[in-house]
């Protein structure tokens, strides 16, 4: 009966941690901050524009 008891005990516990483990994992996901690169010719076009408005003022 004890082993039984102690079974039970150790896999209340490998499911706890599973499931902490989890949550912690989805927190850190969520939290990251995605960087993206920009499209091709983004950057050529930011650069003409910011040449223009230098030109008009």
């Amino acid at each position: 009966m004890g082993a039984y008891i102690a079974v039970i005990v150790v896999s209340v516990i490998v499911v706890a941690m599973v499931i902490i483990l989890s949550l912690v994992t989805l927190s850190k996901g969520y939290g990251y901050k995605h960087k993206i690169d920009p499209l091709p010719g983004e950057g050529e076009k930011a650069d003409n524009e910011r040449e223009e408005n230098k030109s008009v003022k």
